[in-house]
C-alpha cells in the first residue's frame, strides 16, 4: 500500500509542496484539504504556461510614487531623478549615498527593526520614508516593529558579506546581467508577469498537475496520532489517516488544529501576528480621471496615518485589464495601524478611498465599478523575535515525527519565499520515506 501525505490548505504554498512532492517521489498518495471551496495561490514555473504569461507595461517598473506631505511624488528610477526629487534633503540624499562608504559598527545589533537598520544605514530621512513606504507596500506593517533579519534577510547578508546594502544591489545585478548575457537574454528586473485569463489559470494548472486529490469545503479540527498513523478529523464525519502530515494554512488555523496534539507548540504559533486588510477594487472612466498614469501606483507611509496604504493602477499595468475606456486600480486599506478599517461596512470604505482618490489624483468623478474584500488575517508580520520563534516552532514540531508546517507564516511572504519552501520541505518529506 502506497504511503499518504494530508496536506491541509490549498494555497501557494500547499499545491507547490503537492506539485514538486508528486515530481520527488509519484508513488505517494496525496491528499490536499481545503478549507473554501476552491484553491488559491499562484506560481507558473514548470507548470508549461510560459506562452501565456504577459508582461507589465515598462512605464510600471519604472514609475512608481509615494503619497508624502499631500501630494504624489515620483520615486527616483536614476541617480539625476534622484539629486532633483524632493523627497529627500540634501543631507538625506548625502547620507543615502554615503551608505555604500559606512561600515558596520561592532557593536550592531545580531537582529535589529527595519527601522533602526535603515536609520543606521542611511540616516533619519531613508528610515522615515523609504523604509516606511517599502513595508507599507509588502508588509502592511511597521517598520519599528518588523526584524530586518527576518523580513529581509538579503538586506541584513548584503551589509555581512558585503560590507553594503547598496553594493549589494550592485554585485547582484552585474551577476544577473551576466548570467543574462551568457543565455542570450536580456535582464528585467522589476517586471511584473501575469496571464490574460488571470491567475486563475495558475492556480487550475497547479491543481491539474500536483497529482494529489483535493477535497475543498472542509475545516480540520484537529490531526492527533492514532496507532502509528496520523488521523486528520474534520466538522462532522469526515477523516483521513495518514502517514505523514503538512499544516499549510494561516498559522491561527494551524494553531487551533494542533491545540489538542501540542498546546505548547499551538500557543507558540498562535503568536505570530498578522495585518488586517481591506482591498477596495475601483473602476472609473478614463475621461474623468485626470493626468497621466502610466505608471504603478503609489504608496501612502504608514507613518502618514491616511486612509490608504496605496493604490494600484491595475489596468495601466496590464491594460486588458480594463475594458477600452475604462481604468481599473485596487486600493488598500487598513494595516498594522489602521486594522480597524476592515470592519467599516462597504458605503464607508469606498467613500474612504473616494476621499483619498480626491486629494492624491484629483478624481471628483462617480465610479463605475467598485467591490470590496476584506482579509482579516492579511499578512503575517516578522516581528523583532521571529526567527527565534520559528526555531522555538521548529524545534517543538520535530517531537512529532511525521508533522511539518508550512506556508507563509514562516520563512518570507512573497510568491518566491512560498514557492522555494515547497521545495525544500518536499525533499524533506520524501527524504523520510525514502529511510
Amino acid at each position: 500500500m502506497s504511503r499518504h501525505v494530508v496536506i491541509v490548505g490549498a494555497g501557494l504554498s500547499g499545491l507547490s509542496l503537492a506539485y514538486r512532492l508528486h515530481q520527488a517521489r509519484p508513488d505517494l498518495r496525496l491528499t490536499i484539504l481545503e478549507r473554501n471551496t476552491r484553491p488559491g495561490g499562484n506560481i507558473w514555473k514548470d507548470l508549461g504556461l510560459g506562452e501565456k504569461l504577459i508582461h507589465g507595461s515598462d512605464a510600471s517598473r519604472i514609475n512608481r510614487y509615494l503619497f508624502w506631505n499631500g501630494k504624489l511624488r515620483a520615486l527616483p528610477s536614476s541617480f539625476w531623478s534622484f539629486l532633483t526629487n524632493g523627497l529627500l534633503s540634501w543631507r538625506g540624499k548625502i547620507n543615502l549615498l554615503m551608505e555604500k562608504h559606512r561600515k558596520r559598527a561592532a557593536d550592531a545589533p545580531a537582529e535589529e527593526s527595519i527601522h533602526d537598520f535603515a536609520l543606521r544605514r542611511a540616516g533619519r530621512e531613508v528610515a522615515d520614508i523609504f523604509a516606511d513606504a517599502m513595508v507599507t507596500g509588502i508588509h502592511a506593517g511597521d517598520p519599528k516593529l518588523l526584524s530586518v533579519q527576518a523580513a529581509f534577510p538579503r538586506v541584513a547578508k548584503f551589509e555581512r558579506e558585503y560590507g553594503s546594502v547598496m553594493r549589494g544591489f550592485t554585485q547582484v545585478s552585474r551577476e544577473r546581467r551576466r548570467e543574462a548575457a551568457a543565455k542570450g537574454e536580456q535582464p528585467q528586473p522589476g517586471r511584473m508577469w501575469s496571464f490574460r485569463e488571470g491567475l486563475r489559470l495558475l492556480v487550475e494548472a497547479l491543481r491539474d498537475q500536483c497529482g494529489a486529490e483535493l477535497v475543498s469545503g472542509v475545516k480540520v479540527r484537529s490531526i492527533r496520532q492514532e496507532d502509528g498513523r496520523w488521523l486528520v478529523q474534520a466538522e462532522g464525519n469526515d477523516r483521513w489517516t495518514a502517514d505523514a502530515v503538512v499544516l499549510a494554512c494561516p498559522a491561527a488555523e494551524q494553531a487551533e488544529q494542533l491545540a489538542d496534539l501540542d498546546t505548547s507548540l499551538a500557543e507558540q504559533i498562535q503568536a505570530i501576528p498578522y495585518t488586517r486588510v481591506a482591498v477596495v477594487a475601483i473602476g472609473f472612466r478614463r475621461s474623468d480621471v485626470p493626468g497621466n498614469l502610466d505608471g504603478f501606483g503609489y504608496i501612502a507611509p504608514q507613518s502618514t496615518r491616511r486612509d490608504l496604504l496605496g493604490v494600484q493602477w491595475c489596468s495601466s499595468i496590464f491594460p486588458e485589464r480594463a475594458p477600452s475606456g475604462m481604468v481599473l486600480w485596487r486600493a488598500l486599506c487598513g494595516g498594522w495601524h489602521r486594522g480597524e478599517m476592515v470592519e467599516w461596512d462597504d458605503s464607508r470604505l469606498i467613500s474612504a478611498v473616494r476621499a483619498e482618490l480626491r486629494v492624491a489624483q484629483q478624481v471628483v468623478a462617480d465610479p463605475v465599478f467598485t467591490h470590496v474584500v476584506r482579509w482579516p488575517r492579511a499578512i503575517p508580520q516578522y516581528t523583532l523575535g521571529h526567527l527565534d520563534r520559528v526555531a522555538r516552532i521548529q524545534t517543538t514540531a520535530e517531537k512529532h515525527p511525521g508533522l511539518f508546517l508550512a506556508g507563509n507564516a514562516y520563512h518570507g511572504v512573497a510568491m518566491n519565499d512560498c514557492t522555494e519552501q515547497g521545495d525544500l520541505l518536499a525533499a524533506k518529506i520524501a527524504g523520510q520515506f525514502d529511510r
